[in-house]
């Protein structure tokens, strides 16, 4: 069954909404040098991921400047995996990995298949999203699924999948991708205050997820 990562939650509702609604992980943006509404401070990363039940993973997502950086990041959040978004080559991944402690997750680009073979065997996880040019996701919009499933199909390390998904969508990506998890943030948002998320819409989320490979149709858009 894939798993679920909810991410860029602001508050403990938030964080509890995605609990209840079942999520394998939730994520928590922080220390990003992108103009986001999902941002919050390390400080309040900390007391947010400290909220989450036990056997819940909590997830640092950052886009620090330096390796010391992203260990300063893992220290003040003490998260148990620490997402990193960034140019950073295979031997700082290592780095980061050894001293802050943590699983790290590196964020790639859908465009970086020679990235994603050298980062093999060497990060925790790899996402692949649909990033900016800074390297930042949280876009809205998806990528070609079918190069996902070719690099899932040739990597060793677990790879989840990002970008523009919804609970409109997300069972057909799950269902063309068979990826170990997928990540959501602006796809579960409310209308009305950009970075908080729809309730309902999380529990969908994770629900049209797990429903992949079962008879029936999609959800509707929430």
């Amino acid at each position: 069954m894939v798993r679920t990562k909810l991410c860029g939650l602001g508050t403990e509702a938030d964080v509890r909404a995605a609990v209840d609604a079942g999520a394998d992980a939730v994520g928590f943006v922080t220390d990003v040098d992108v103009d986001t509404p999902r941002e919050v401070p390390t400080e309040r990363a900390a007391e947010l991921a400290d909220t989450a039940p036990p056997f819940v993973t909590t997830v640092a997502v950052t886009i620090p400047e330096s390796v010391d950086a992203a260990i300063e990041v893992a220290g003040c959040v003490a998260p148990d995996a620490l997402q990193i978004h960034g140019d950073f080559t295979p031997n700082q991944v290592r780095e980061i990995r050894d001293r802050a402690g943590v699983d790290v997750i590196v964020a790639i680009g859908a465009n970086e298949p020679e990235r994603a073979r050298a980062l093999d065997n060497v990060a925790d996880a790899l996402l692949v999203d649909s990033l900016t040019e800074s390297g930042a996701g949280g876009t809205g919009e998806t990528h070609d699924w079918e190069r996902s499933r070719e690099l899932r199909e040739e990597l060793s390390t677990p790879l989840v999948l990002a970008g523009g998904l919804t609970p409109a969508n997300v069972r057909e990506a799950v269902e063309r991708v068979d990826p170990f998890a997928v990540d959501v943030a602006s796809g579960v948002e409310r209308d009305d205050e950009p970075g908080r998320k729809n309730h309902d819409a999380l529990a969908a989320f994770v629900r049209e997820a797990r429903a992949a490979g079962e008879p029936g149709p999609a959800a509707e858009d929430v």
